[in-house]
Order: C-alpha cells, then structure tokens, then sequence
C-alpha cells in the first residue's frame, strides 16, 4: 500500500479498463449512492459520446436498467421510477454503463435513436450560457 492509498481503498477489488465489474465486485454495490439513494447518470451517445442528459438512478432503477437493457431512472419530482421513452417512444438502448472513479457517478452509453430531452431537442444540453449586459443568459445553440 503507497501513501496515496487508504487502508480500506487498498484492498479493494480495482477495475481496468474493459474489465467488466459485477454488482457484488466491491461488497453490497459498487455504486457509492447519495444519502437520498440516488447516485447521478450522466447519459452518452454511444459512438459519438454526445452527452445527451443527466438523470438520477437508484439501486432499483440501476438494476431495471441492467436488466432490461434500457434506461430507467428515478424521478425526484414524482418519486416514482420511470423508463426513458416509455412514452414518447423514444426508448433509449443501453450499450454499457461505467462507475467513475470515485463510485459516485455513472456514465451510461446508449443508441438513442430520437430526441432525448422532453422538449424535443436530440439533447437536454441546447442552451448555452453567455454572460451579456452584466448578466448570464441563456441561447439556444441547437435545431430540433
């Protein structure tokens, strides 16, 4: 163990890259969930790494989402859990989902084949921030 290392980090299992990680790999769950049971996803384009959306998963919804092979996240406003494009049809394949470092985050790579934002943009990241005036504002920088 070097100086960098905690004693309880140093005899972790450790991932590298292309390694695949099970859910049991590092004790309960390898996902360090937030006191709410909510751990963020931040959700890819596979192929082109376009960020499309970030939503929020927990462990129910994380199990949905490798399990049935597309995403589902939980709903903090509605606290309830909901499959992405269920509705819209805009149902999003999942290609592989990778833990940061830390094992707070998720990085989940999907083919999305339609818009992934409920205002129809391909992406929830259409606006951009420009300070003007003395003030930010936002501009959107993206077609439908």
């Amino acid at each position: 163990m070097d100086a960098s290392q905690s004693p309880s980090t140093a005899t972790e299992p450790r991932a590298y890259a292309g390694e695949k990680v099970e859910l049991t790999s590092f004790g309960a769950t390898p996902v360090k969930f937030d006191s709410r049971g909510l751990v963020p996803a931040v959700v890819q384009q596979a192929g082109t790494g376009e960020v499309l959306m970030v939503a929020w998963m927990n462990e129910e919804s994380l199990g949905l989402t490798l399990t049935t092979g597309t995403t589902w996240f939980w709903s903090r406003g509605r606290q309830e859990l909901w499959n992405k494009g269920a509705t819209s049809g805009n149902i999003q394949h999942v290609k592989r989902v990778l833990v940061d470092c830390d094992a707070d985050t998720l990085l989940v790579e999907v083919d999305s084949p339609g818009p992934a934002c409920h205002t129809g943009h391909r992406s929830c990241f259409f606006r951009e921030l420009a300070a003007g005036a003395g003030e930010a504002h936002a501009q959107d920088t993206t077609r439908r």
